[in-house]
């Protein structure tokens, strides 16, 4: 029988390589990076994240990329089904390390794009079901996920999964709006409610859960409490205005502690100036050097997951706001455990 290793090369996509000795077949564990302008031009190639390899399987890697094409979960403009697709797209920008924090994820960690789940666009609630199979096969490979929405339901099924590893989970969740609704319609699952499931089920640790970038106009005066009496530690946007933000991260990392964290970040956090593609946009948000504080203040947490959700690019006319979201997921891929640095930052 004819066995067929899976291989990356000098960062190209995958291709098979027949294996005479083995009876069964096997994934070779590989260091991939994305292809230099050089070698590829960046108009060229199978638009994969980053265009990393990709793989049918997340069976040994460290880190995957996989997308979740669905938004019919929204309140407002709709579009975001077609987020992975442009992030991926707006990815091929990306290089092999970070030029600040000097991290070097791809001599660090064996990383793909796995591709899409495979959605149902006629059911939310089957979906719910799908996405977390989906995940839990990704987690029992010991794959660690980062997931391009796609609205910010999704965040509720691969917390499902999630916690069914590794119990109640801290989370750090930068959001515009604190998404804990218990109900809209008389429909408690859409992408305003995901965290109110989530304390539902006990998916989280709510004392260690932070929740930045708050603000816009609310529903009633009270829209808040229910978070707080959870546990959950709140920043409102009005409170990061005119101010760097990693003194409140590495308060956050003691928060947080050595126990698993997870990483939720909708793209309505930062301000519309910065990342107009959104479904529902509030003014005031958060600044992309904002962005980049918090998640490089998340560096030394026990990173478990990250997603990346609201890109809508029907509203994305330059295609900025996926631009945004694609380098945000590199930071966050920057940022997991294992991953390698290099010299320090040059000196102010």
């Amino acid at each position: 029988m004819a066995n067929w290793v899976c291989a990356a090369i000098a960062g190209r996509n995958l291709f098979p390589v027949q294996h005479p000795f083995s009876l069964f077949t096997r994934f070779v564990k590989t260091f991939a990076a994305p292809p230099s302008n050089s070698t590829l031009a960046r108009c060229a190639g199978i638009t994969s994240m980053m265009r990393l390899p990709v793989r049918g399987t997340a069976q040994e890697l460290d880190a995957c990329f996989v997308g979740i094409p669905l938004d019919i979960g929204t309140s407002n403009r709709p579009g975001t089904r077609f987020g992975p697709r442009q992030i991926r797209n707006e990815s091929v920008l990306i290089r092999h390390y970070n030029s600040y924090t000097r991290a070097a994820p791809f001599e660090s960690l064996a990383v793909a794009d796995i591709g899409d789940v495979a959605v149902n666009l006629y059911n939310l609630k089957d979906n719910i079901r799908i996405i977390r199979e989906f995940y839990h096969n990704i987690l029992s490979s010991g794959c660690r996920p980062l997931t391009m929405g796609g609205d910010h339901t999704i965040t509720y099924p691969i917390l499902q999964a999630i916690a069914k590893k590794y119990g109640p989970v801290g989370l750090v969740h930068v959001d515009a709006h604190d998404d804990t609704s218990d109900s809209v319609a008389g429909e408690k699952v859409y992408h305003g409610s995901p965290f109110r499931r989530c304390v539902d089920e006990k998916l989280l640790d709510c004392k260690r859960v932070l929740q930045i970038g708050l603000r816009g106009s609310l529903a009633n005066s009270h829209n808040y409490d229910w978070s707080i009496k959870q546990g959950f530690r709140i920043v409102q946007a009005e409170h990061c205005w005119y101010k760097s933000l990693a003194p409140l991260m590495e308060e956050v990392a003691t928060q947080m502690g050595p126990g698993p964290v997870y990483i939720s970040f909708d793209i309505d956090a930062l301000d519309p100036a910065f990342a107009p593609g959104t479904g529902t946009p509030e003014i005031g948000g958060l600044t992309t050097p904002q962005a980049l504080e918090i998640i490089r203040g998340c560096r030394g947490m026990n990173i478990i997951g990250c997603d990346l959700v609201e890109v809508s690019p029907p509203y994305d006319t330059t295609g900025n706001t996926a631009l945004v979201g694609a380098n945000l997921l590199f930071e966050m891929l920057c940022v997991l455990p294992g991953v390698k640095y290099g010299n320090l930052p040059l000196n102010k």
